[in-house]
């Protein structure tokens, strides 16, 4: 009974919301031509939002490379009453990843990395392991460098930069031979910024910022600095021991930027998706690279490469995808490619109870498909 109320009231919230959006101008856009597929879907986000509490989203989807659909809802300052809008930006959390793994391929293809180089050519100050680790395993997740511990995950550390945070492993041993097995960690990601800082000369945010958000025209990502304004920036919520939403604890994420420090919205990981399949900055070898299956020294295929999950659908379906969660955020872009469809999500919550619901959202959008058993079927 309970239930069934929440998503009635739920409804008409949806439904004032939406019909409003055409007499208001509010922040919205949608293509009328996905009219139906576009509110099933917002029905999706409504209802995530109100199971799981959280204070502030922005979505959007694309099909054949144009956003159909693009929304901020909730708020983004619960102190000040602000609305999420399109613009406003989130942490995203591991979803950082694809952005540094499309900076390694870009120097790559460019000449100034290469990827059977060990580390220590571009990066000397790393000490040399029982194992040579070549800078492609970086990417690869496959260097056997360990996992960070709880206390490095919640390091409170303050204007540490990506070179000092390696700190934290640089005189670690290797878990296992790089190409053994692939152990998902953000100290990859963290070595992998200090190389490409290394070997351009360059702050990661200006290789990012000169290299992929200003040629791809994303305007709202951007390395999380605490010390700057920046416009549109949400406030960051998670949960206590009770679970009730409050502010999350202070992070500077700067040190870990290439892994899990920026900031992002759902607009601009539709256009990243989008510049992946279309744009014509980058060549149809770094597009096909990006999703090339990563084979194991055991010769069975990992089941990331370069940051993205490679999966199918229940109906056979090929996707990429990546989520990703941090200290008051979280985000997920799904790519299909064959059927030019790119959902994302972005949030101010931390540590969800549940996944985004970009798979429901994508149900809509595919021909043929049963929204509810849109899930992934992993091997």
């Amino acid at each position: 009974m309970k239930s069934r109320v929440l998503k009635l009231f739920v409804l008409l919230v949806l439904f004032l919301n939406f019909q409003g959006c055409k007499k208001n101008n509010t922040d919205v856009v949608y293509d009328r031509s996905y009219i139906d597929e576009i509110k099933a879907a917002r029905k999706d986000v409504t209802f995530f939002m109100a199971r799981n509490f959280i204070p502030g989203l922005n979505v959007a989807i694309s099909k054949e490379g144009k956003i159909i659909y693009s929304e901020g809802l909730g708020l983004a300052s619960k102190d000040l009453e602000v609305p999420a809008k399109r613009s406003t930006k989130f942490r995203i959390g591991e979803v950082s990843e694809v952005f540094t793994a499309l900076l390694y391929h870009i120097l790559v293809e460019n000449g100034t990395l290469h990827p059977d180089s060990s580390v220590q050519v571009y990066f000397p100050e790393f000490p040399e392991k029982e194992y040579k680790i070549p800078i492609r395993h970086l990417v690869q997740q496959t260097s056997g460098i360990r996992e960070p511990n709880t206390e490095e995950i919640d390091w409170p550390g303050l204007n540490i930069s990506i070179k000092n945070g390696i700190e934290n492993f640089r005189d670690d041993t290797l878990l296992v031979p790089p190409g053994t097995f692939q152990i998902p960690t953000m100290f990859n990601y963290n070595l992998l910024g200090a190389v490409l800082e290394k070997a351009t000369g360059l702050h990661y945010h200006n290789i990012l910022k000169k290299y992929v958000t200003d040629t791809l025209g994303l305007e709202n990502t951007i390395v999380d600095n605490p010390f700057t304004v920046i416009k549109g920036r949400s406030d960051y919520f998670d949960h206590n021991f009770v679970a009730q939403i409050m502010h999350a604890t202070y992070r500077d994420m700067r040190y870990r930027a290439p892994s899990e420090g920026l900031l992002s919205n759902a607009e601009d990981l539709v256009k990243f998706g989008n510049a992946l399949l279309y744009s014509e900055y980058l060549s149809e070898h770094i597009k096909a690279g990006l999703f090339e299956p990563v084979m194991l020294d055991s010769n069975v295929p990992a089941p990331m490469t370069n940051g993205w999950i490679l999966l199918e659908d229940r109906s056979g379906r090929k996707f990429y995808g990546k989520s990703g969660s941090v200290t008051g955020g979280s985000a997920t872009i799904l790519i299909y490619p064959e059927d030019e469809l790119v959902i994302a999500c972005a949030t101010n919550l931390s540590s969800i109870s549940e996944d985004l619901p970009v798979f429901l959202m994508a149900g809509h959008f595919l021909p043929g498909n049963n929204p509810e058993q849109n899930n992934p079927e992993q091997e």
